[in-house]
């Protein structure tokens, strides 16, 4: 199949996409200017269940619109799907595609797989969920499965797209919006606390709640909220609770350089937001791409952007990731909601009188009196301020005793605004719009219309005497042209018909998907027609052109059918004399101490292999983030012949290019059947399976699968990896992981309810945060062993030499009791069974 062209070879700037979460935010991309906007169709697969979405008539709907306006569409199915939930998912893709879609964005590798196979016509995009992050991972991802576009990870610079970009595939990357603190689709920390798994579209958002870091002893330690002598100011402590909380991601001063880096698809985060929201950011982003195809900007429209945007909800911004840092800079560790824009301070407030308010009393019941207290306060404004906008008073000495009024007219910077409020407030509180009026008028005038935003269109006029009179029309772009004919043109009877007439009169497309922009009329003189007459055949020419520009979509097939399942190996019970106990360790005492326990395989991480002398056989784990940097110390350990566990996409095409034997770690999720058959095909000779799957699911995938399949059974799972170091809002980073003291300490963060969730930096300054609870299978070794699961894993990253031999013991007791059939010890106190027998959302 030819290579498609990309938008950005095509139009020479990005495309510009944009979040819809239903109907309304859809018709506000559209009319700001969105090349391409993404959605979900369903409520079932998308990582934004919890977003409107659409159903079949609105999205058929969306996608005519979308399609005439010269957008496109495309559907998220990014999230990781079960075995039995295939078909339905599979159905969605088939009924989208006929409906409309232009292309599928798709996280789990069975689908994938399943989608390339059946229909290689449908266009596919790997999504930022896969977590694909350097050239090597990129270029699996066109070789192996024929992808059209790579979203990748938000973490990366300018410089490692560039590099990216030299693989020839289209690249979308994040340009605005909310940043998940954990890279994206190897994030657990919502399914281990509450079962709402973010790899299923039902994240809980934990990384903006508040957290302590606490010591060994349980002692917070302090966050200053001072700089702290010989500290760069980017790695300050700022104070706060919300540690795990970033700033919104911005990139509109930068679309050049975006540009030039390779970047083919602007992404603009936001399924879960109101239509202003998308309107203002989408309308902002737009004027900074047309400005760099017309090659000048206007300092003007410049702070008119910067405006539309910080009028928008937004945690301040970060362009951080984009230079390669991640340092405090990127953090908004006082706050984790909208902070607008700053537009003036209060000088000035007083009480009034009292008002007293009767409540209740109606059908016989008694009626109370209410007393409320108002206040006029004053503000001196900074900034303008429109009539209507929401603003957020926050007090300096107490900013928790903030509220909200509203501004009553216009007003320009410098004026002095009153506002009614509920109480006083105090001279210096802070003043900042938090939602715009004009926005919000902005999105409601285009919410429920049918026509949001009118292609333009090239007009051909042709009218001689004693030919037809017709009305020829060509999209700019030259998608699609369209030609209609009507009435017989005769001489004028009384006056003549002027070039200017035909032009007011064909020019009357309000009604339709089209804008005239440019025109050539040839007209004879002396003709004479009726304008109703000329208007039936201006009407038929937008007819037809919209026929035109939809006839790609129409008619559209795709057969259907069952996932296809006959490369799956016929099942045989595991005996447990083959059933290999395994351990996870950081250190080379501990490696002997699982060894001497029992454990037949252990598994440390290539920084840990670096350090000290290891037993022969250790196999290498390698890192869940693979970026070009990371090459150097992690490929080496890539060895042929040799056992290596994998994290990602990347390390595992290295593995298979050097014939090694790679596992595929859990973070690399597989959740069905054809993604166990499709990662064994790329090269996986074993799979370590997910901590989100049941009991049920374990059982059923070890049964399919042709490769040894493993499971942790046994230690803490790691539900969070971060680019930033939790321990820089301490404010006393000095960039120098290596010899950095807090890495030594065990600290922890402590959650709202108390619980602990181990956190640890590595060499390479990024964090790793562990479950509050540890995790304790082993009563169900019998089941898993049987079903064949012949990897049984203990995680002891966080544990001691004695530690370590207590647990791989308390594995290999559990598999001696699963083979004389007698029941294992009952699950340790305190531990969890993950999520054996609590499905997640």
């Amino acid at each position: 199949m030819a290579r498609r062209t990309t938008f950005l070879e095509e139009h020479g700037v990005p495309e510009l996409l944009a979040p819809a979460g239903g109907p309304e935010p859809f018709n506000a991309a559209l009319a700001a200017g969105a090349d391409a906007i993404y959605c979900g169709l369903g409520n079932d697969f998308n990582a934004r269940r919890g977003a409107k979405n659409f159903d079949d008539e609105s999205f058929s709907a969306a996608c005519r619109r979308a399609h005439l306006a010269g957008a496109r569409v495309y559907v998220t199915v990014n999230v990781a799907v079960s075995t039995e939930e295939l078909p339905r998912v599979l159905e969605l893709v088939r009924r989208a595609w006929v409906l409309g879609a232009d292309a599928f964005i798709i996280q789990d590798w069975g689908l994938m797989a399943e989608v390339r196979r059946r229909w290689p016509e449908v266009e596919t995009h790997v999504s930022t969920q896969a977590n694909v992050h350097d050239a090597r991972g990129v270029a699996w991802c066109r070789d192996v499965w024929g992808v059209d576009r790579v979203t990748l990870s938000r973490e990366l610079s300018l410089a490692e797209i560039s590099r990216i970009a030299e693989e020839g595939v289209e690249l979308e990357c994040f340009g605005h919006g909310a940043l998940c603190f954990c890279y994206s689709g190897v994030c657990l920390m919502s399914s281990m606390n509450g079962g709402r798994s973010a790899n299923r579209g039902l994240c809980a958002q934990p990384c903006r709640l508040p957290y302590d870091l606490v010591d060994e002893k349980g002692e917070v330690l302090e966050i200053p909220g001072v700089a702290t002598q010989g500290i760069p100011e980017t790695s300050r402590g700022v104070g706060g609770t919300r540690l795990l909380c970033p700033k919104d991601y911005r990139t509109i001063d930068h679309v050049r350089e975006m540009r030039d880096a390779g970047v083919g698809s602007l992404k603009v985060e936001g399924r879960m937001k109101a239509p202003d929201y998308v309107f203002s950011v989408v309308a902002a982003y737009r004027g900074a791409l047309d400005a760099l195809c017309d090659g000048h900007d206007e300092d003007a429209a410049r702070a008119a952007r910067d405006r539309r945007l910080r009028r928008a909800f937004n945690r301040d911004f970060t362009e951080s990731y984009l230079w390669g840092g991640s340092d405090n800079d990127m953090m908004s560790y006082e706050r984790s909601n909208n902070r607008g824009e700053l537009v003036g301070r209060v000088v000035g407030s007083r009480a009034l009188e009292d008002a007293v308010v009767r409540r209740g009393g109606g059908n016989g019941g008694r009626e109370r009196m209410r007393r409320l207290t108002r206040a006029d306060v004053e503000v001196l404004l900074s900034e303008p301020v429109g009539a209507g906008d929401l603003l957020e008073i926050r007090p300096v000495s107490d900013p928790s005793q903030f509220l909200t009024a509203h501004a009553e007219a216009d007003a320009a910077a410098g004026e002095t605004i009153t506002c009614r409020t509920s109480r006083p407030m105090e001279d210096g509180s802070l003043v900042r719009v938090i939602r715009s009026q004009a926005a919000l008028d902005e999105a409601a005038r285009v919410a429920e219309k049918d026509v949001v935003r009118r292609r333009p269109v090239r007009v051909r006029v042709v009218a001689r005497l004693g030919q037809p009179f017709a009305v020829e029309l060509e999209t700019l772009d030259g998608a699609a042209a369209a030609r209609a004919e009507g009435f017989v043109v005769e001489a004028a009877r009384t006056r003549a018909v002027s070039e200017e007439d035909l032009v007011e009169h064909v020019g009357r497309m309000g009604q339709s998907a089209f804008a005239p922009s440019e025109w050539d009329v040839a007209l004879d003189a002396g003709c004479g027609m009726s304008f109703s007459a000329v208007h039936k055949v201006r009407a038929e020419a937008c007819r037809r052109l919209e026929e035109a520009l939809l006839a790609p979509y129409a008619d559209r097939e795709l057969s259907a059918g069952e996932p296809d399942h006959t490369y799956l190996s016929a099942f045989s019970p595991n005996d447990p004399q083959n059933t290999q106990v395994c351990a996870l360790v950081t250190t080379p005492a501990c490696a002997e101490a699982a060894l001497a326990a029992g454990a037949t395989r252990v598994y440390a991480s290539a920084d840990d292999l670096a350090r000290g002398m290891w037993p022969d056989g250790v196999i290498p784990w390698l890192d869940e983030v693979c970026r070009e940097a990371d090459h150097a110390r992690l490929d080496p350990w890539v060895r042929a012949g040799e056992p290596v566990a994998v994290g990602n996409v990347s390390e595992l095409a290295l593995a298979a290019e050097r014939g090694a034997a790679p596992e595929v770690r859990s973070c690399i999720p597989v959740h069905n059947t054809s993604a166990l058959a499709a990662l064994a095909e790329a090269g996986a000779a074993g799979v370590w399976l997910s901590p989100e799957l049941t009991l049920e699911e374990v059982c059923a995938l070890a049964r399919a699968s042709r490769v040894p399949v493993g499971l942790s059974v046994l230690g803490r799972e790691r539900v969070m990896t971060s680019e930033h170091c939790v321990l820089q809002a301490l404010g006393r980073c000095r960039h120098d992981c290596a010899r950095c003291p807090e890495r030594a300490r065990r600290l922890s963060l402590r959650d709202i309810d108390g619980n602990l969730l181990p956190v640890r930096t590595d060499a390479n300054g990024r964090s790793r945060i562990w479950a509050a609870r540890p995790l304790d299978a082993t009563p169900q070794v019998g089941e898993l062993v049987s079903a064949g699961v012949s990897r049984l894993l203990v995680d002891a990253q966080l544990m001691d030499v004695a530690e370590t031999r207590a647990a791989v013991t308390r594995v290999m007791r559990a598999l001696e009791a699963a083979s004389a059939g007698c029941r294992p010890a009952p699950r340790a106190k305190g531990a969890t069974s993950g999520h054996l027998f609590s499905p997640i959302g």
